[in-house]
């Protein structure tokens, strides 16, 4: 972390030294030392003070950024209006290469137009996956370090560009939870256009609702089974997420029969989702031990036996 904020400051101390060369350019070429080369000299100075333009927008583009890192809350947030900053950097410095090329920002700006509507009809993909990324930026379906599902794909969002999001694959066809499969997925923004997108890291709430069920004899004590489930998910809930209230957050136990015939007690429970398997497996090790202790009051499945 030193070595990069040690980067930056010299970066920028090169950017403002190469704005400076530019700019002594642009004047020095009037003195009458160069005046054997004065047919070169409009070029010279307008390709001086265009290349000066560029790179002062880009100094005010890296300290726009900059700000942004310093004061921004989530890290969702800051990755926006930093793309946002890029893209506003890079459409200035469009115009002014633009203008440098034609004689002025009128025939630019024509010429810019015509360019544009001829690639409109060419790149209509591309250009679909633009407008999805604007959506993503204003209407924020989801932002980077969330969990979404779309069109069938579930990960961790880790990157989104213009043209397309990238996300760490969890679950995926090797795996039958949710870790991580190790995996990075690409997909076009404009997915989003025409799919439904679930996230599970939405804003109103840092939680999901999952279930764990363990299969019980009809025999077995209910209430006991039942208070056991409730006190091992309590307790995994204070050890682990000790920041939230435990009211309003409680574990709650049905029972249902299964399709083989025995009993299920179902523990419903609150979840961060990069944890749905790390919670469901802490809750099994707290109550597995407490209900195997009470025989005559809990049945497993044991043969043919219910």
């Amino acid at each position: 972390m030193a070595m990069r904020s040690e980067e930056k400051p010299f970066r920028f101390r090169g950017m403002i030294a190469l704005a400076i060369v530019f700019l002594v350019i642009h004047y020095l070429v009037n003195l009458s030392i160069f005046s054997p080369w004065a047919e070169y000299r409009p070029f010279v100075q307008k390709l001086s003070m265009s290349a000066f333009l560029i790179v002062i927008i880009f100094i005010i583009g890296k300290f726009i950024e900059r700000i942004i890192e310093t004061r921004s809350e989530t890290e969702g947030v800051r990755y926006n209006l930093i793309r946002i900053v890029r893209l506003i950097t890079l459409c200035f410095v469009l115009i002014v290469g633009i203008s440098f090329l034609f004689q002025n920002l009128y025939t630019a700006a024509v010429s810019f137009g015509i360019i544009s509507l001829v690639l409109g009809f060419a790149l209509q993909a591309p250009i679909t996956s633009f407008i999805a990324w604007l959506y993503i930026i204003f209407r924020r379906p989801y932002q980077v370090g969330h969990r979404i599902q779309i069109d069938g794909l579930i990960g961790d969002v880790i990157e989104i560009n213009y043209l397309d999001t990238i996300i760490e694959e969890c679950n995926g066809m090797y795996l039958g939870n949710d870790r991580k499969s190790g995996r990075t997925v690409l997909f076009p923004n404009s997915l989003l256009l025409r799919s439904q997108v679930i996230n599970y890291s939405g804003p109103f709430n840092p939680f999901i609702w999952n279930e764990t069920a363990i299969q019980i004899s009809f025999t077995s004590d209910l209430k006991f089974v039942e208070s056991c489930l409730i006190a091992a998910a309590e307790k995994d809930f204070k050890e682990y997420y000790s920041n939230y209230p435990l009211v309003g957050n409680e574990a709650a136990v049905y029972f249902r029969i299964n399709q083989y015939a025995w009993m299920e007690a179902v523990v419903s429970y609150p979840v961060e989702p990069v944890d749905t398997t790390g919670r469901r497996n802490r809750i099994l090790r707290y109550a597995l031990p407490m209900l195997n202790a009470q025989s005559d009051k809990v049945g497993f499945p044991e043969g043919s036996m219910r």
